[in-house]
């Protein structure tokens, strides 16, 4: 038997003009899935022979469901990300030789003496719409189908969130394979072991307690930022956040659950980033778990987060690839087209409002807001220009930011840095005509233990060289000072400014602070 929820749409399809979704409401041909045809190019016979294979009136969502696919497929691909040396020479790296992360980052320093500073690059790039055949479509489509008829916590699951949440055969810019089978077949047993069967939550905790098994993270893969393959994932048993994430993706989307993949693309109080899933549940939620590694109800993001966005299949044509310019160039990640911004489901948010004080470069069309990470302002987020007004929405709370603009393939200030206090209020961070003394113990946010004889606890290395630096359009010295087993005391600097004490020859993953009271306040 059908399960209710594609009898329903079906009916509802019959009846009205209209369907539950506005990209996959009308029959083929449609004007974006003509248009994904038309640059499939040479491949375009393997596309039309996928809706050709769902021509019958018996078909018609399974049609529906592939012109979803199709009209959504450009900007999909799988990419290869290559390491070059100084004269942009390619080397291998197999991050798996080396027992952990520190023996592999002191390697890769031995190599940089040798052949110059390492640096990622585009390799290769393979588009899902000049190479994807039609047996592959075809039996992804089905597969999808049969485990959303079939599944009993699949009986509520409505076609929206099917089409972006369950029906794409990839999660991220992976080599694409075939996965839906080996998942269906793995989990063929779990509905006669589960306590309720309808339950999402519950299966999902299953699925992924069985997939903690035999996948774990390593940190090396930091160094490895080509998305493995479903293969390559069942050979290592390795990887990080990216293919946990991915590898949970294939086994619930084959057995008909709703998962997401979700990201921050640059912590706001830390370096790096991080990717984990949100389950979906019948009444709107999206209850995070990071696959492989923690369940549903169990998993706390550790990081302090400006924005929360979630991958989607569907083309968003609110996203800056869309709305920009021809020809004016945008921050890396934001040029993206399938994404939507979900940070209120994770954080407490606020809207800025701001008046830019330097002048809006020629040609420039947005502001970005940015947050500190790794040694750098990274764009988080954009806003139309106005004048010299901008608008961001959604911005997580109790974060220091700072607006640019991106000219060149550069960022620029826009403004001055600013914190969003926790009610939403910006606090400028203005360097006054005042001069003060700052007694530094720490690079970073650290515990700090008090001692019975009042003495404050020092977090820095003894022999070590360490600047401070201010924040005035830039990164001004404020001087080096040589550690000892006292705090670092720097004496008459600019009041209420945005500092960043480096430690000499380091990675620069120390953090911004301001200089409150008679202490250092972390951002």
């Amino acid at each position: 038997m059908r399960q209710p929820g594609i009898m329903t749409l079906l009916m509802a399809l019959i009846i009205s003009s209209c369907s539950l979704l506005p990209f996959v409401s009308q029959p083929y041909p449609r004007t974006e899935v003509e248009l994904a045809l038309q640059q499939a190019g040479k491949n375009r016979h393997q596309l039309q022979e996928v809706l050709r294979h769902y021509s019958e009136p018996n078909d018609s969502l399974q049609l529906l469901a592939a012109e979803f696919l199709i009209a959504n497929m450009p900007g999909h691909s799988f990419v290869r990300i290559g390491l070059y040396d100084s004269t942009d020479c390619e080397l291998v790296i197999d991050v798996l030789a080396w027992p952990d992360y520190t023996s592999l980052v002191a390697a890769w320093d031995s190599v940089e003496v040798v052949r110059g500073e390492l640096h990622w690059g585009l390799a290769e790039r393979v588009d899902d719409l000049t190479n994807i055949s039609t047996e592959y479509l075809i039996n992804n489509i089905d597969l999808a189908f049969q485990a959303w008829r079939e599944l009993p916590w699949a009986q509520q699951l409505q076609f929206e969130d099917f089409c972006n949440y369950v029906l794409p055969y990839r999660g991220s810019n992976e080599p694409m394979e075939e996965w839906r089978q080996w998942f269906l077949d793995r989990y063929e047993g779990l509905p006669q072991l589960l306590h309720d069967p309808t339950d999402p939550i519950e299966v999902t905790s299953r699925i992924n307690d069985d997939v903690k098994s035999w996948f774990a993270f390593t940190d090396r893969y930091y160094r490895h930022p080509t998305d493995q393959s479903f293969s390559q994932m069942l050979q290592t048993g390795l990887g990080r956040c990216e293919d946990m994430t991915n590898l949970a993706i294939y086994a619930l989307r084959a057995n008909s659950l709703p998962v997401t993949s979700d990201y921050t693309p640059h912590w706001a109080d830390t370096g790096n980033n991080h990717a984990w899933n949100a389950i979906l549940t019948a009444d709107g939620r999206a209850v995070p778990f990071m696959g492989a590694e923690s369940n549903p109800g169990l998993y706390r993001l550790r990081g302090h987060m400006a924005k929360a966005y979630r991958k989607t299949f569907a083309e968003q044509r609110d996203n800056l690839f869309f709305v920009k310019p021809e020809g004016e160039e945008v921050p890396g990640w934001l040029n993206g087209r399938s994404y939507v911004d979900v940070t209120r489901q994770y954080t407490a948010v606020a809207d800025v409002k701001l008046q830019l004080e330097n002048l809006v470069p020629d040609s420039t069309s947005f502001a970005y807001l940015c947050v500190f990470n790794s040694g750098e302002w990274k764009a988080i987020h954009w806003s139309k220009l106005e004048g010299q007004q901008a608008h961001f929405t959604d911005m997580g709370v109790d974060i220091v930011y700072l607006p640019m603009y991106f000219v060149k393939g550069e960022l620029l200030p826009a403004t001055l840095p600013f914190i969003l206090d926790k009610e939403g209020e910006l606090r400028y961070l203005e360097c006054g005509s005042g001069l003060t003394d700052l007694s530094l113990v720490s690079t970073t946010r650290r515990t700090t233990v008090s001692s019975t004889d009042s003495v404050e606890q020092v977090f820095l290395k003894p022999g070590k060289m360490y600047e401070l630096f201010h924040w005035r359009e830039e990164w001004l010295s404020l001087g080096e000072q040589e550690a000892g087993d006292q705090p670092l005391e720097f004496k008459q600097v600019p009041v209420g400014s945005l500092y960043w004490l480096v430690e000499q020859g380091s990675r620069q993953e120390e953090r911004v602070f301001t200089w409150e009271g008679d202490r250092q306040i972390w951002w």
